[in-house]
């Protein structure tokens, strides 16, 4: 199986306009509700591609036994543990018009040392079984700075591949833990090596401890440092939509692609055609199976060469 950490989980709600208009009433035409937060969102990919997952992280409160009902069906595997706080929700307002989307993030609850040490406990146990394991997200208040760091270690104590998809601190002192892929965005790998050109900057970011570094890059799709090459995978056309989960909607890909051994042209193909697809879905975090399909052959992977 394939285990994903979501240390500060959420509820989804996607609010639906014609057009979002500042300082102004709007009707809202519909209302989607849905378990979110990015270890989430990736395992719910998982297993629509057909792989075993279980979900771990905390949920608590009214909001958080609304995330453990909506999530049932879809991964029934739920190992979430415990907390006093309320689960935060994250909203994200879609307008038709233009087909951008405003997104709007409440804070986590925080979590006590004890939860944190039953949480440690719990994730121990899961790694046991596990093919691999993506730490996802954002830290909730009361878990330390080097939280990741020390989730990376006890994976690679576990002998199982780790992949890590955080930002700003948590990324920095995770990323010297030595996982075995990171997958930043350009803005996050600029802030944690100092360059925007991202030949050096993942070149950099593999010197600082990643055994591979995988970025996204928008438009221009990903660019993955590996210890075996260097290449570039660009879908065929600019897609607009919901961007909410295709970050992770790329890191599902990536993991499945781990785990069946493919070769890393195709994990990237998968990886961007999934991204793509996810933006084009009608709710956050899911992905357009058909546009899947119609994407993953169309998706252009070359070699670059390595910065100097």
């Amino acid at each position: 199986m394939i285990l994903t950490v979501t240390l500060n989980t959420a509820l989804d709600i996607t609010y639906r306009v014609g057009s979002l208009v500042p300082h102004a009433s709007h009707r809202v035409s519909e209302v989607r509700e849905r378990p979110g937060g990015k270890g989430l969102n990736v395992a719910r990919v998982l297993a629509a591609l057909g792989h075993e997952t279980v979900v771990t992280g905390f949920a608590g409160g009214s909001t958080g036994a609304v995330l453990r009902d909506l999530l049932a069906p879809l991964a029934p595997h739920d190992a979430l543990v415990p907390t006093a706080g309320t689960t935060r929700r994250t909203i994200a307002v879609v307008d038709d018009t233009s087909g951008d989307t405003t997104q709007l993030n409440e804070p986590g609850p925080t979590v006590t040392a004890e939860e944190w040490a039953m949480f440690l406990s719990s994730y121990a146990s899961l790694l046991r079984d596990a093919e691999a394991v993506a730490l996802c997200g954002s830290l909730p208040p009361g878990i330390h700075v080097g939280a990741y760091a020390e989730l990376v270690r006890r994976a690679r104590s576990a002998d199982v591949p780790v992949l890590l998809d955080t930002s700003g601190e948590p990324l920095r002192r995770g990323i010297a833990a030595r996982p075995d892929l990171v997958k930043p965005n350009a803005d996050e790998l600029a802030q944690l090596t100092g360059s925007r050109d991202p030949l050096r900057a993942t070149r950099d970011a593999r010197r600082r401890g990643a055994h591979t570094v995988v970025a996204s890059l928008g438009a221009d799709g990903v660019l993955a440092a590996t210890p075996d090459g260097v290449w570039q995978a660009i879908p065929p056309t600019s897609v607009k939509g919901n961007p909410t989960g295709a970050g992770d909607s790329a890191v599902a890909g990536l993991l499945s692609g781990l785990v069946e051994r493919l070769p890393w042209p195709d994990r990237l193909s998968r990886a961007v055609a999934l991204s793509a697809a996810t933006v084009l879905a009608p709710a956050a975090g899911e992905y357009d199976a058909g546009a899947y399909e119609d994407l993953l052959p169309r998706i252009a992977v070359t070699e670059r060469a390595a910065a100097a």
